[in-house]
């Protein structure tokens, strides 16, 4: 993918202001356009770079730094439950644009049956290990 295709390296440049909620040196973190659940933010490098285990290590402290704060603003501003944080690493794992990124996601009480094994669900048919 050229750096010019992917729609998070020109976030910064594209999206109004208000859409960054906060950013530090290496990384930033703006809302999910197609989010899950209310709240949901995608932390990512500034630089483009797909691959998670690829970023340096000043990069990756620098993304949970910034997962950190939002965790804080999210608990502040929508109150949730609980948290899934996650990285989709490859195609097989999910990943669909080619730029490394964590996903924030509230959880609220309720909004799903039964929570339990969170991301343990990516692979529905090995989820359920306490039955």
């Amino acid at each position: 993918m050229k750096v010019l295709e992917c729609p998070f390296c020109s976030i910064a440049e594209q999206m109004p202001i208000d859409v960054i909620l906060i950013e530090n040196e290496h990384s930033l973190a703006f809302r999910d356009l197609y989010p899950i659940s209310k709240g949901h933010t995608l932390v990512i490098p500034k630089e483009h770079i797909e691959d998670y285990f690829h970023l340096s290590s000043e990069q990756t402290q620098s993304i949970w730094s910034l997962v950190a704060e939002t965790k804080e603003l999210l608990q502040e501003s929508h109150k949730p439950d609980g948290f899934n944080v996650g990285i989709n690493i490859g195609s097989a794992a999910g990943q669909t644009v080619s730029h490394c990124h964590v996903h924030v996601i509230p959880r609220y009480e309720g909004d799903i049956q039964d929570p339990r094994g969170g991301i343990r669900w990516t692979i529905p048919q090995n989820a359920r290990y306490w039955d």
